[in-house]
């Protein structure tokens, strides 16, 4: 009798699990668009939107890098103009600078994944740096011997909100400091860049077209619709329904019931381009799905996990409410304690007021006002527009890099440096003032005075001046000084208004 009845019995089971795993790793390795099921290990909090396309990052490059690796091309493709705007304080080419060979012989600071290397959750610290905290001491040893502020100061203690970053020191390098000294808390004129008014630049047009929808239109063309574009910029200046809903296809166009940002693109280029750039929109610059709420993994409100964000998702389609889009769209969603704390905030009634009449634009505090910022933009023949920046990602992390960019606007920067030191304030949303101090702006003005007398003093000694009790008139920095926060040292600090 054969066995084979019997060996089948008992192997298939086993042959069937191997069959189907081997499938199944197929499928994920050669087909799949999904490889998160390939992942070594957690995604940081900036790529896990992305992490299901291993080749957004990865490349197979066996001349340069010898396997499948991450070149610094992919780390540019996203994050280049950021550096560039940032005025990156290390970069490449630093390091290519035969001086500095010395340097790159004890950390390869040429290579972007020399520190910031992904799926290794037990050492990813902030700002997804996978280098001991001390890296710093590799290039900065003598800073220490040379700085009487910095003794007794550990390496691990570089990155100390205030202090330094390794990319972007725009509101933090010495100069800065120095001629931000003294600041009071709050300016005397507290407003950020204003807009043009939806329709100032259209104003010839004095009445809306007729819709030019299709008339077999499926389920018709519903009032309310018609009734929210009447009222919106886009039928001030003569942006018809054709205009968004019609794509191009091949030689003429085809109507679409749902455009994507592409249609938004046509007119507000830089706007969809920093959508994408950012958290809620790198997915579909990546060729995936749209982000939705339930991919996060920051508090989210039950019930938004599955809408899909896009340009609509906060201006609303045929509305275009800026308002709406400028706080309430955020907390549909958002249901961290930042953003719950919201309304209880100072920054929340002056939204209020701004948007009642009751408060001159562009003095109130939406979450747009710091997440997405206006900048004002220079154009070719000295022109200049003001520009809401659509990536949220610009100013995230480190928070420092929204100290020059939005704080500034309204506070000081010793102010500002402190509050977004302290956690507990972020949190209640400015609620409150807390309770640590930056020592950055002091230690930067006490240099400078140090520096000044030193130059005085060699003034004096190249002159053959007597040096006896000459020491104490010095010049000091032409920026006022209070001790830190506005305020002398030990006073009471300034109310808000």
């Amino acid at each position: 009798m054969s066995q084979w009845p019997i060996l089948l019995k008992i192997y298939f089971p086993f042959i069937a699990v191997v069959g189907g795993l081997a499938g199944y790793w197929s499928y994920v390795f050669f087909v799949g668009e999904d490889k998160r099921a390939l992942l070594p290990g957690k995604t940081t909090h900036g790529h896990h939107q992305v992490e299901m396309k291993c080749t957004e990052c990865h490349v197979r490059d066996f001349e340069r890098l010898g396997d499948v690796g991450v070149p610094n091309e992919s780390c540019l493709a996203c994050h280049e103009n950021d550096l560039n705007e940032g005025n990156d304080s290390h970069p490449i080419k630093k390091f290519r600078n035969p001086e500095n060979a010395m340097f790159v012989s004890q950390i390869d600071a040429l290579s972007c994944v020399t520190c910031h290397r992904e799926h290794n959750e037990k050492l990813t610290r902030p700002m997804g740096v996978t280098m001991p905290e001390n890296y710093c001491a590799h290039c900065h040893e003598v800073t220490v011997e040379e700085r009487d502020s910095h003794h007794g100061l550990g390496f691990e203690t570089c990155a100390t909100a205030g202090c330094h970053n390794y990319h972007d020191n725009g509101a933090l390098y010495e100069r800065f400091l120095v001629l931000h000294a003294g600041e009071p808390d709050f300016l005397a004129k507290r407003m950020v860049p204003v807009s043009a008014p939806p329709g100032s630049l259209m104003e010839s047009i004095l009445s809306p077209p007729e819709p030019d929808h299709p008339l077999d239109l499926a389920g018709g063309a519903d009032d309310e619709v018609m009734r929210e574009w009447l009222e919106t910029a886009h039928a001030k200046a003569g942006v018809n329904c054709s205009a968004c809903h019609e794509v191009p296809v091949g030689s003429g166009r085809e109507w679409v019931d749902k455009p994507n940002q592409e249609s938004c693109r046509q007119c507000h280029e830089d706007e969809v381009d920093g959508f994408l750039g950012g958290k809620h929109g790198m997915r579909l610059a990546a060729g995936l799905s749209p982000m939705t709420p339930d991919m996060a993994r920051l508090p989210m409100k039950a019930g938004v996990g599955h809408r899909e964000l896009s340009c609509v998702s906060c201006h609303q389609a045929h509305r275009f409410d800026r308002v709406f889009a400028a706080a309430e769209a955020c907390m549909e969603c958002h249901d961290d304690g930042h953003t719950r704390a919201y309304v209880d905030s100072g920054h929340y009634r002056l939204w209020q007021a701004e948007v009642a009449g009751h408060g001159e634009a562009g003095t109130g505090v939406s979450c747009a006002t710091c997440h997405l910022p206006r900048e004002t933009v220079e154009e070719p023949g000295g022109e200049s527009r003001v520009v809401v920046m659509h990536n949220q990602n610009r100013n995230l992390r480190p928070n420092e890099k929204m100290v020059k960019s939005v704080c500034m606007n309204c506070h000081g920067l010793q102010f500002s440096l402190d509050q977004m030191a302290d956690r507990s304030v972020i949190d209640a949303n400015f609620a409150h003032r807390g309770d640590v101090q930056i020592e950055s702006i002091d230690m930067a003005y006490a240099r400078e005075l140090e520096k000044r007398r030193h130059e005085e003093s060699l003034k004096e000694k190249a002159a053959g001046l007597d040096k006896e009790g000459g020491g104490d008139d010095v010049k000091t920095p032409s920026a006022p000084y209070s001790g830190g926060s506005g305020v002398e040292k030990g006073g009471e600090a300034a109310a808000s208004p």
